[in-house]
This record gives C-alpha cells, structure tokens and sequence, in this order.
C-alpha cells in the first residue's frame, strides 16, 4: 500500500452499508477530508482503511454527514465482543425476516384459499385497512433500515440499494392502499392488492442479508484467530515479586514470567530457562521451537514445556503480532485492478435500474395488456427488487478476504490485493542464496587433520582463535566445538587479519587460520592441497587452513547448506511453467555450486545488493513478469522493482514493510502455495464477477417481462426478492471454498 511519509493507516468500521453502490459514497465523503492520502473501502468487511493524517473525528463526521455512522477500530479487539456484535446483528435481521414472513405468508395463504373478502365487499371494507395499517407497521419493523437509507441517500442526490428497495416495497403499499380507496372506479382486473408482496419481499432480503452476515464473518475467522492469540493479561516481576496485570499496562524493558502452558504477552528476548513454543499460529509450521537465553519470542505464541523469564521489547501496536494483524487487514481492504471495475460500474448501476424500471412501467402502461396499470406496476417493481448490486460488490473483496485469511493461517501475510492478483502471473522468479535457498547459517561440513592430528585438536585450535573474532564464519566453528563439548584454549597476541583470516600464540607456537590468501601472505606452502581446496569450493563450501608454526596441519570446510525444501520448491516452481534464476553476491563458483543442489540453471553471481533492482528491470523490459524472493532487508530495492516481491522473513516489521507478500516460515515451499493461491483467487473472483454480471444480464430483462409475449412468463416480485438475496449468498458461499483450498 503506498503511503505519504509521516502519514498513518486508520480502520473505520462503517455503519449502514448495504450495497456496492454505498462504496463510492462513502469514499467520496473520506477522500473529501483534508489530509487524507487514499481511501479503500471494504464492502465485504463494512470497513474503511484511511491512509493520511486525517482528525479521526472529521473523518466520522464526513461519514455522517454522507448518511452513514463510523467507529475507530483501534488495537487489538476483543474477538469475544466482535463475534457477539455479529450474531446479535445476525438475530435481529432473523427476526424481522421471521415476522414479515409470518404475516406475508398468512396472508398470501389466506387470499389464495379465499378466505379473505373482496376489497369492494361490506367485510373488505373494514377489514382491508386494518391489514393496510398492520402491513405499514411490518414494514417500517423490519425495513426501517431501507428507508431511511433510501432517504439520506435521495438528500444526497445518490441512489443505492436502500432505495431500489424502498421504491419496491413502499410503491407495492402505496398501491394497494390506492386500490382499496378506488375499488369501485377501477377494472375489476387491477383490483389486486399487493401487501403480500411488499412484506415478503423484506422477508427474503433480511434472510438473504442474514445468511450474507453469517457467512461472511466466517471470511474473517484468521484474523479473529490471531487477534485470540494475545492473552489479556500478563505475568510481570516488579519489585522481586510475580504479579498478574492487564496486558496493556505491560512496559517496554520489564521481565516477564511465562509458564507451560501458557501464551506469550508481548514480544521479547530469553533471559533465563529453556523451553519449546508453539509458533504453528504465525508461521504455519506445526513443529515447536526450542528457545534458549537470548532468543526471540513473538507475542501470541504458545509456551509448551519449560517456565522461563523475558524481557519486553515491543509492546501494544509495535509486537509483530499487532503488525501481522494490521497487514492483513491492509490487505484485505486494498483492491486489485479487477475491483475497481466492478466499483466502477456498482456506482452507476443502481440509477440506470432505477431507468429501466420507469421506462418498464411506461411501456408496459402504453402497449400491455389490460389492465395495463397492473401490469406496468408489477414488472417495474419486480426490476427494482431484483436488481440490487449486492452481489456485484461482494464479488472481489469477499474472495480477496478469504484468500488473505487463508494465507495468513498457512504463515503467508499477503499486503495488498494487487499482488494477490499478479502473483499468478509470475513468469520469472528471481531467488537470492543466503537465506532464501541456502540457511543463511554457516556449518562445519568437514574437517581435515594433517600430519598425525586428530580432528578433535584441529576444531579445538581453530575454536581457541576464533573466539576472539567477529568474522560470520567464526560462528560456525564455535557451535562445532561446542556440539562436540570441547574445551577452548587460551589464546595470546591475537590478530585479525581482514580479509584473510587470524593470528595468535598459543604455547609459543604461532597459529593461522584463515584462508589460501592468508597462507600465501604468510609464505606458507600449501601446493599439495590445492586440488583438495578446489574441489571443496567447487561445492559450494569455503576452506579455511590451519597452519601450526608455518605448516599446515588442518583443513576445515565450512557452508551455508541449502534448506531442506529448496530443491522440491524449485521443480514445483517449475512445473508451474515459472523460469527460476538465483542472483547473489557470492563468488560464481559456490554460485553455481548451491544453484546446481537446487536445480538451479541460471544464476548471476557477484551482483551488489544495489544491482539487483537493475536485473529485475531488464528482465521486466523483456517483457517477463518478475517475483523477487529475498531476505527483506538487503533485498529491498529488487523486491520494490519486482512485480511481486516475497520477503523471506521471521515476521518482524522490516519484513512486513520491504515486500509485497512475506513468509513468515523460512521454506520456500510457501512460494509455489502463493502463486497456487493466487491462481485460485483469480479464477474465483472471475466466477462470481461472471455469476454477478450474468445473473443481472439476465434477471433484468426477465423482471421487465421479456418472455411474456412468447411464453406468458412474468416474475413474481416476491420470487425476485428471493433470487436477489440468494445471489449475493452464492457469491459469499463460492469465495468461501478458497478457506478449504489444498496446497
């Protein structure tokens, strides 16, 4: 999402929604609002994301003023009081469906059984107002909402669903009020009274809306999830002793407690215990993870086994959950291409309905049948009823919703909607090595005694030097010695030597380790182990001599392995018809080494970070369509050149900010799921833009009363009630099967 600098994302949930054609109202009124930057409004959600520097207060009244209500959604909410705001939404609608179709019913039963009297009997006369009267106050219960929407909507010189349904069912009644005043001057043929129609018509819309409701939440379910994540309270030691405070109150730099069993507060480093933690809920992968002093721990995740103490460092907003979080709402607000044309055409639709329903009712008066009147007013009600764009509006952002959910619960946050779109069209994918394909963690892959040593003394001397050194590599000796419990020496005179390796005393001999350079600096020989040291970097691991005294005494190799995955991820990359190149700014010949393990053809070696950006472009100028996976932050102007950019991260918020999509687990193999996912969401944004655009193209000439010269036929107004409410809940229910995709 493009933002302005200094500018900040807001979240409104927006009142009083009901179809496509309230998006650009609501826009309007936001976008109209100094220091506003962008606007996205969400009709799947009812939401509205503001990027700017807006008075949150202006931007609700804007909203008010452009006949709707809004409410700041701020930090993490209560998923408790959001699913019980919904069902009780969800009872109410039930309810007033419930209540218009009890009464519609009875009463078309009533007339079709003959139970009720003529309009112009003695009977009729009396008993035909009270059911006037009683079908006003069904009205107003339950489609109040519609009309005073319809209203403000009219002040505003808009149109939008509330008013063709306004226009609908308050014409039926008005109708049939004016039947029962002038039954006597009228043919007996228009004589018919249209109360049924108008509550039933509500019936089905309310069940329709409520059934929308209740399928619709279920498209949110991984955000209520990972909002669940965060405990409400947390356990912090003040003053020596463990105390239970609310976890807002929890400060940056304080120690925490966590016991089995229980979910971590906040983010956080180890400072004392061990222990395993859950961290299926944000990276997807189902193993725990050990925890040691000094390493990280991420807010939300469940502690398994051991009690250990943490200190603070992000708290509230700032924890990678609450960033988690807020990028996929982000995403689920933004709007892919495909979107805006729906919006587009939403937004004109409703008044060209609110035409072709007069132009119905003048056709149908001037050329029908008798009675003409009558069947002018039941063909350009029906045209009204069951033209709602409901189902038009929701058809991208309920499938963009699903989607982003169902990524996020398989530890793939996807920002916005367009790379949600693009990303099925990948054509090209750029991987970088360290720490994409490769571990990005350097092991001890072999090691060489020479002259009568033994392995142990070899890593034993080589750990000693290296203890003093801050070279990346020195790392991997250490943890070798270490996983082997052998004891370091005291070294004496140590030295760094950039670039070639270290130098230091130990028993008054002189120790070097480093590499061929080094010995060569130092005019050591070493002629008898270069076939050796070429054929190891020939695979893709990097030698480093020791030297004892001007004599070499060791070889130790050393490599940043490939990922478990990489090679599988790779041939299902290119089973998807995808060309795969690996750039990196490592020497060619391990390059092509770690690219030949994974199945890697071509590959660029030797490019500096800043060039990477440039390999996309001319790969883009060749008209391919380029996804760049890197580590987020190295990477960062190559995943911004690229057309879909995939950070390989552990979640953190640089992560989350370089890339268009980030896998919160380090497998590769979430790559391909993306793409699949993509694909997927494509098509089923397609099916219910087609499903939509199909069943008004259709619906609407029918309503018109189109097939009645040829065939007779002519829509009930309640039958169109019906189909709309079940269009927009095929829609809900087709976006819905992306939750149960397989990979």
């Amino acid at each position: 999402m493009n933002t302005e600098e200094n500018s900040e994302a807001l979240r409104l949930s927006i009142l009083g929604m009901r179809c496509a054609g309230c998006i650009s109202a609501v826009e309007g009124a936001l976008a109209a609002v100094d220091g506003v930057a962008s606007v996205s409004v969400n009709f799947a959600d009812h939401s509205a994301m503001v990027v700017g520097n807006a008075d949150p207060e202006v931007l609700k009244q804007a909203i008010k003023a452009a006949g709707f209500d809004a409410a700041i959604m701020e930090g993490l909410e209560d998923p408790a009081a959001q699913e019980a705001q919904e069902e009780q939404h969800y009872r109410q609608l039930m309810k007033k469906a419930a209540v218009a179709g009890a009464f519609g019913l009875w009463l078309m039963a009533f007339e079709h059984l003959g139970w009720l009297p003529d309009i112009g009997s003695s009977a009729g006369q009396w008993l035909w107002p009270i059911i006037a009267l009683v079908t006003l106050g069904i009205l107003w219960y339950s489609g109040s909402h519609f009309y005073r929407g319809a209203v403000k909507s009219l002040l505003l010189k808009q149109a939008n669903m509330d008013t063709l349904i306004a226009l609908g069912t308050g014409s039926a009644w008005l109708y049939s009020c004016i039947v029962i005043d002038n039954y006597a001057v009228l043919p007996p043929q228009a004589t018919h009274a249209y109360f049924e129609a108008a509550v039933i018509i509500l019936a089905f819309i309310n069940l329709g809306t409520g059934l929308e409701t209740m399928a619709r939440g279920k498209t949110s379910s991984a955000i209520r999830q990972l909002i669940g994540l965060q405990p409400r309270t947390a356990r912090v030691v003040r003053n020596g002793e463990e105390i239970d405070i609310p976890i807002e109150q929890v400060g940056l730099g304080e120690t925490l407690r966590v016991r089995p069993g229980e979910k971590i507060p906040v983010d956080g480093t180890l400072l004392e215990g061990h222990s395993l933690v859950d961290e299926s809920m944000l990276t997807g992968e189902a193993l725990p993870v050990e925890k040691a002093v000094g390493a990280q721990v991420v807010a939300g995740t469940m502690n398994q086994s051991g009690s250990f103490l943490f200190t603070a460092t992000r708290i509230g907003r700032d924890t990678a959950l609450a960033q988690i979080i807020k990028s996929v709402r982000q995403a689920q607000s933004s709007k892919p291409d495909i979107a805006r044309l729906a919006d587009k055409i939403s937004a004109v639709f409703v008044p060209a309905v609110v035409a072709v329903s007069a132009l119905t009712f003048l056709i149908w008066y001037t050329f029908g049948p008798d009675p003409s009147v009558g069947y002018a007013f039941v063909t350009s009600m029906t045209v009204l009823v069951i033209a709602c764009p409901c189902a038009l509006g929701l058809a991208t952002p309920i499938s963009v919703m699903v989607a982003v959910g169902r990524a996020a619960q398989s530890g793939i946050l996807i920002r916005n909607g367009d790379a949600l779109q693009t990303a099925g069209k990948i054509t090209c994918l750029i991987l970088d090595k360290t720490g994409t394909v490769t571990e990005g963690k350097p092991v001890v892959t072999s090691i060489e005694a020479i002259n009568d040593r033994d392995e142990n003394s070899i890593l034993q001397l080589a750990a000693s030097i290296e203890s003093g050194s801050e070279h990346p590599l020195a790392a991997s000796i250490l943890a070798a010695a270490e996983k082997k419990q052998i004891k370091l020496e005291k070294m004496m005179q140590f030295e760094a030597i950039a670039g070639f390796g270290v130098s230091a005393m130990y028993n008054d001999q002189r120790i070097l380790f480093g590499n061929q350079a080094l010995m060569d600096l130092k005019k050591i020989e070493i002629t008898h182990y270069n076939q050796r040291l070429e054929n190891l970097s020939a695979l893709g691991q990097t030698p480093m001599l020791l030297a004892v005294d001007n004599t070499v005494v060791g070889i130790i190799a050393v490599a940043d392995p490939i990922k478990t995955d990489s090679l599988a991820a790779v041939e299902q990359l290119k089973g998807l018809g995808i060309r795969v190149i690996m750039v990196t700014g490592d020497n060619p010949i391990t390059a092509h080494a770690i690219a030949k393990q994974a199945g890697i053809t071509e590959v660029n070696a030797q490019v500096l970070p800043q060039d990477k950006a440039q390999v996309v472009k001319a790969l883009q100028q060749q008209g391919e369509i380029v996804g760049m996976v890197g580590d987020g932050i190295n990477d960062a102007p190559a995943l911004a050149q690229a057309d879909v950019g995939l950070a390989i991260g552990t979640g953190t918020d640089i992560a989350i900010e370089s890339a268009d999509v980030v896998i919160l687990q380090g497998s590769l193999l979430k790559v391909p799921e993306v793409i699949s996912l993509s694909k997927a969401t494509v098509t089923n944004i397609k099916q219910n833009l087609i499903g939509a655009f199909f069943y008004n193209t259709i619906s609407i000439p029918v309503a018109a009363g189109l097939l009645y010269p040829l065939f007779g036929v002519l829509l009930n107004p309640m039958i169109a009630g019906a189909a709309m409410a079940m269009s927009s809940l095929t829609v809900v229910t087709n976006a819905n099967r992306l939750r149960w995709m397989k990979w």
